[in-house]
């Protein structure tokens, strides 16, 4: 892009954050560069009432009113009825007409994994086979049945990102449940292709792929937060019709797509994970491209036509 674009003097945007950083730093100077007012705002301090006409939602900073649009960067963890709040309160900004970008409901159907093999597999994308269930005994005949045919599983928290609580298994014992809240989320695991693995991170941008990179790990986990070596570069252009799939099938505006190369795919790869409130610091450090620029600009053009963003950002953007 050759320069900012000023969008309307009025648009107010609230990030939803738990916390503030380089993230919301830099969705912060992009949404200054377009014009935009923006506030970080954490949902549990976002409140219901009825009584505060005309729509019963408090949102801090906005008085009587609401944002113009939202930007979800973060949501706290907490007890099953804290969560439940701050879903709540992005699902009743949409039903209020406010842009909500990821909205609350393609938040829920990335952050289960369940929910998203289902989609995935629903959608006809590429998928190691996955397996989640509460029953201790119906994990284990399934360890047992994979262990026998010479596969192993990886078992997985149900909410979890960055490479966290991954654990490999290969028949039994079957890990605690206890420690993955009491579910057992299985995968089959993929075999790294050559001596050197590595699986690809794609962000996904209204409907394109904005930026790739390859992820190397000294182990079979790739994750950056687990010490990967990032290398930035374009992707086979299968890679990024299947990142561009797996998005749509769970309705993000935004996503960061895991994809690992596999012979057994028809387009080569397989989805690992699909992310709805994506990091992407090293990312932009692999590829140098910048991407909360690009973020705000698909809010709105695609999210906030009304704005007017103005000829010249349509023009940058095309």
């Amino acid at each position: 892009m050759s320069g900012p674009a000023p969008a309307s003097a009025s648009l107010s945007v609230a990030i939803m954050t738990d916390e503030t950083g380089w993230h919301t730093a830099r969705l912060r100077a992009a949404l200054r560069a377009r014009g935009c007012a923006s506030r970080c705002i954490d949902l549990a301090d976002c409140r219901f009432e009825t009584t505060w006409s005309p729509h019963g939602l408090v949102i801090p900073g906005y008085g009587r009113g609401l944002p113009d649009a939202v930007i979800v960067r973060g949501i706290a963890g907490g007890t099953f009825e804290q969560v439940t709040l701050r879903l709540g309160i992005l699902h009743a900004l949409r039903e209020s007409g406010i842009p909500v970008y990821n909205d609350a409901r393609a938040i829920e159907r990335s952050v289960d994994k369940s929910m998203t093999a289902f989609l995935l597999h629903r959608a006809g994308i590429a998928t190691p086979s996955t397996w989640t269930m509460e029953s201790t005994a119906h994990a284990r005949r399934r360890l047992m049945r994979e262990a026998a045919a010479g596969r192993e599983l990886v078992m997985k928290p149900l909410f979890g990102s960055q490479g966290k609580g991954l654990q490999r298994v290969a028949g039994l014992p079957l890990p605690e449940l206890s420690n993955y809240g009491a579910v057992a989320h299985l995968q089959r695991f993929v075999p790294a292709q050559g001596a050197i693995g590595c699986d690809w991170r794609l962000l996904v941008i209204g409907g394109r792929v904005c930026a790739a990179m390859r992820r190397q790990g000294k182990g079979w986990i790739h994750n950056a937060a687990q010490g990967a070596h990032c290398i930035g570069g374009a992707a086979p252009e299968p890679f990024e019709r299947l990142a561009v799939r797996a998005a749509t099938a769970l309705g993000l505006d935004y996503a960061g797509i895991d994809l690992i190369p596999s012979d057994e795919a028809a387009e080569g790869a397989l989805v690992l994970e699909v992310n709805g409130v994506a990091a992407w610091r090293r990312l932009q450090q692999a590829t140098g491209v910048d991407i909360a620029t690009l973020l705000v600009d698909d809010l709105l053009l695609r999210r906030l036509p009304q704005a007017a963003a103005g000829p010249r950002l349509l023009e940058q953007r095309g």
